[in-house]
């Protein structure tokens, strides 16, 4: 299990102000600096993984390189992160699926609700064809991608009213949703009320009532501390959602061909542990969070995936990604959707 304790070496690399986490210089000044955004705190797996990756292209490049991690939403909310590193701003950002689907839509189509029963459907989809598929997108709007994605996991229901069994009771729900129109479309589909807000938004909407609900990976709603705002988490499954590693594509092709074979794999290698820690994070999080106040229980998948059959969403998002993609889809996902 990851720990306060894991994160210490890390931790301490971090200024009095907190505002960046940086990877300690070598005695010759960096003659590269890359500066990486996120939108999650310094706790979470991906961070944890990013500053090993970052402190592994510092010893490979004898210090040439130096990597600045800016976590926890430090350079503004995924579409000021997004913007920056399209313009160059940032050099590095790790957006999930549906934040990058804004610019490069075909990113959303690993988030259809209940495409995937597990992570052996995962893997195979964002790693194999469908995964090709979407880094070609992104290339063609600027962005370089690394080939492995990082998790983020399937995402589950939290509220603060009351737990959500089926379909039905997320009639009128307001619920936070990601700034994306996949889930938008999803829980109209499933007759709730949602909100688009940035992450950065979620605790404080959940605090004022803003919104009742929102919807996330149980390692989201422990690291940044949503169960202090939630009661309930309802164990759906309904969405799996990672994180694509992009890279400003003129910063990347004006980088030398040695230090990006160090970076690629140092990343790629990084994703790979992180995508395990996640798992083995995940098997001790409903009791971790159940010791906090939050009570889980169980849903009825089929009443939602009826509902979004009801609601013709498969049918209006096949039209939107084309045939081909959805072959891939339900190709990775082992069934029709």
């Amino acid at each position: 299990m990851l720990t306060r304790r894991h994160l210490l070496p890390y931790l301490s690399m971090v200024p009095a102000a907190g505002l960046v986490l940086s990877m300690p210089r070598r005695a010759q000044a960096a003659e590269v600096t890359l500066k990486y955004a996120n939108n999650l705190p310094l706790s979470h797996p991906l961070n944890i993984r990013a500053a090993e990756a970052a402190r592994r292209v510092s010893t490979e490049t004898d210090g040439r390189v130096e990597i600045q991690i800016f976590p926890n939403n430090q350079l503004g909310g995924d579409t000021d992160m997004l913007a920056q590193v399209r313009s160059g701003g940032v050099d590095m950002f790790t957006p999930g699926t549906m934040v990058i689907a804004t610019v490069a839509p075909i990113s959303a189509i690993t988030a259809v609700g209940f495409a995937f029963a597990d992570y052996g459907q995962v893997w195979n989809a964002v790693d194999g064809k469908l995964g090709d598929l979407i880094r070609a997108a992104f290339a063609k709007i600027g962005l370089h991608t690394f080939s492995k994605m990082w998790d983020n996991g399937f995402r589950q229901i939290t509220t603060s009213t009351r737990p959500i069994a089926s379909a039905g009771d997320l009639a009128g729900l307001k619920i936070r949703v990601p700034v994306s129109a996949m889930g938008i479309s999803m829980f109209k589909s499933l007759g709730a009320s949602p909100t688009s807000l940035q992450f950065s938004e979620v605790y404080s909407a959940l605090q004022t009532k803003i919104v009742d609900a929102q919807e996330n990976p149980l390692a989201i709603m422990q690291t940044a501390k949503l169960y202090e705002v939630q009661k309930f988490c309802s164990l759906t499954n309904h969405s799996w959602d990672g994180y694509h590693f992009v890279f400003n594509g003129r910063r990347w092709n004006g980088l030398p061909d040695t230090v990006k074979v160090i970076v690629e794999r140092a990343f790629n290698e990084a994703g790979l542990q992180q995508r395990d820690d996640l798992k083995k994070l995940n098997e001790t999080l409903e009791g971790e969070l159940t010791a906090k106040g939050v009570a889980f229980n169980k849903t009825v998948p089929d009443s939602f995936r009826a509902q979004l059959q009801k609601a013709s969403f498969y049918t209006e998002w096949k039209g939107k990604f084309g045939n081909d993609a959805w072959a891939l889809l339900e190709a990775s996902a082992g069934k029709p959707l």
